[in-house]
């Protein structure tokens, strides 16, 4: 199977902080992956490293073997973990926005979503409440028929209902030959749609297996995490 991002002996450094420890890791396609962690173990850190936002300090990094970069950013989605649209805009001046800057970004779909959640487009991000803002957000970068999405804690500020809606928003609208790397703490709300699963801690990769292999043990990842990262 072909793989979609590879880290080699990856490291970032901040100042004398170490935030990745010489990472390896290989993401195939065509799979919802989590990247669990704690908060601070590395995990917003290794997808801004993906995304292009940050430079490696050492070792490299590839998206569908290119090195993040202009070529890199026409196949990947990000979702980072703070707001990043402006507030006082109406959310069709956001799709307008993003119809103009992304080629393979689908206007209907967004829509089609927005009309599911009963969300008025012609309003303001700023009118919305938080979670619906979150959700605004989300539809956005799912709307993009992209090969990677990479979501920084999807779920982390919204309630659990909003949380379902999200993930069903992420199962039902990425395309069957793409990856969606999920970052977050919350292992057993998105433990139902995971294929894979990297555990993250200190800026080092403990594990990195399928569901499938850990439900054969007769565990969950949920247990699994708790597990490893008993305090």
């Amino acid at each position: 199977m072909a793989s979609i991002l590879e880290c080699k002996h990856l490291k970032k450094q901040y100042g004398s902080f170490t935030a990745l420890k010489s990472i390896n890791l290989e993401l195939p396609e065509g799979k919802v992956i989590g990247l669990l962690g704690p908060n601070g173990s590395g995990k917003t850190t290794l997808i801004k490293l993906a995304s292009g936002l940050l430079l490696p300090t050492a070792g490299e990094i590839t998206i569908a073997g290119n090195k993040p970069g202009v070529e890199s950013k026409k196949i990947v989605a990000y979702l980072p973990e703070r707001n990043y649209l402006d507030l006082s805009r109406k959310i069709t001046k956001q799709i307008d926005f993003m119809s103009d800057f992304y080629k393979d970004f689908n206007a209907q779909r967004a829509y089609e979503m927005l009309d599911r959640l009963e969300i008025d487009p012609k309003r303001p991000l700023k009118d919305l409440s938080k979670g619906n803002r979150e959700k605004v957000q989300l539809i956005l970068v799912m709307s993009r028929d992209a090969k990677l999405y990479l979501l920084d804690e999807p779920i982390g500020g919204v309630d659990p209902a909003a949380r379902d809606y999200i993930l069903e928003t992420i199962i039902d609208n990425h395309p069957a030959d793409s990856t969606v790397l999920i970052s977050t703490h919350l292992i057993a709300d998105v433990e139902p749609v995971l294929d894979e699963f990297v555990f993250i801690r200190e800026g080092e990769i403990l594990q990195h297996s399928s569901v499938a292999e850990v439900k054969e043990t007769g565990k969950t990842v949920d247990g699994l995490f708790r597990e490893v990262f008993r305090c």
